[in-house]
C-alpha cells in the first residue's frame, strides 16, 4: 500500500487524498472533477484557490523515463538537473511518454554537454517535422557547472550518465549523474542485498496472512 501523498500549506503538511475528498463533499458543484490522489506527484507544491486544492504548475514533477540500469552499473557521486534543447514534436512525444534513456550516455564536447542515444519516438502527427529519434541532444547547464564536471572527469576518471527525464512544470528536464563504474563484486553485492530484502519482505507478508 502506497504512502498517502501530501502537500504543504505554509508550515502545515496536508494529506492530499483526504483534503480532496473533503473539498468534493463540501462543494460538489464547484470542485474540480479531476481532483484525485492520482493527479498529484509526490514532489509537488499545493495551494488553495477558491476553496479548492490545486497543484502549482511551476513545481510539479511528472516522471517520463528512468534509467535503472545506471544504478546497477555505476555509483552515482553527484546529480545535476539540466534543461534540454528539443523540437516541438519531440516535446509532444515525450509528454505522451515516448522516451527512453536505457542505452543513453552523456559527453562534454567543445565545452557543451550532449546526451547521446536518448530515444524519442517520432510524434504520430509530426509528419515532416519529426526528427531523428536518436539524434544527439544538447543539455543546458551553467558554464560553472560544465567546468566543474570537466575537471572531475579529467582528475578522477568519472563519467556522466542520464538518470531521469521528467517534466518540471511545462519544461522537460534531464537529471544526469557524475558516476563511478562498479566492479563485478560490487554488482554481486548489490544483487545479494536485493535478494535479502525480497526475502525479508516475503517473510513479513507471510506473517501477515
Amino acid at each position: 500500500m502506497h504512502a498517502p501523498l501530501c502537500g504543504r500549506f505554509g508550515s502545515h503538511s496536508v494529506n492530499v487524498a483526504h483534503y480532496a475528498s473533503l473539498i468534493r463533499a463540501k462543494s460538489p458543484t464547484n470542485c474540480d472533477a479531476h481532483l484525485t490522489e492520482s493527479n498529484f506527484q509526490t514532489r509537488s507544491s499545493f495551494i488553495v484557490r477558491d476553496g479548492r486544492l490545486e497543484r502549482t504548475l511551476k513545481d510539479s514533477i511528472k516522471l517520463i523515463a528512468n534509467n535503472k540500469k545506471a544504478y546497477h552499473d555505476y555509483f552515482i557521486d553527484e546529480k545535476f538537473e539540466c534543461g534540454i534543447e528539443l523540437f516541438g514534436t519531440e516535446v509532444k512525444s515525450i509528454r505522451s511518454g515516448k522516451c527512453s534513456i536505457k542505452e543513453a550516455f552523456v559527453r562534454i564536447e567543445k565545452g557543451e554537454v550532449y546526451v547521446f542515444g536518448m530515444h524519442v519516438n517520432p510524434y504520430e502527427k509530426g509528419n515532416i517535422f519529426n526528427k531523428d529519434p536518436l539524434r544527439a541532444k544538447k543539455l543546458l547547464m551553467h558554464r560553472s557547472e560544465i567546468n566543474k564536471l570537466e575537471g572531475k572527469i579529467r582528475e578522477k576518471g568519472l563519467t556522466l550518465v542520464p538518470l531521469q527525464v521528467y517534466f518540471k512544470g511545462s519544461l522537460v528536464k534531464v537529471e544526469i549523474g557524475l558516476a563511478r563504474g562498479k566492479k563485478l563484486y560490487d554488482k554481486r553485492a548489490d544483487i545479494a542485498k536485493k535478494d535479502q530484502r525480497r526475502e525479508v519482505e516475503r517473510d513479513y507478508k507471510e506473517k501477515l496472512r
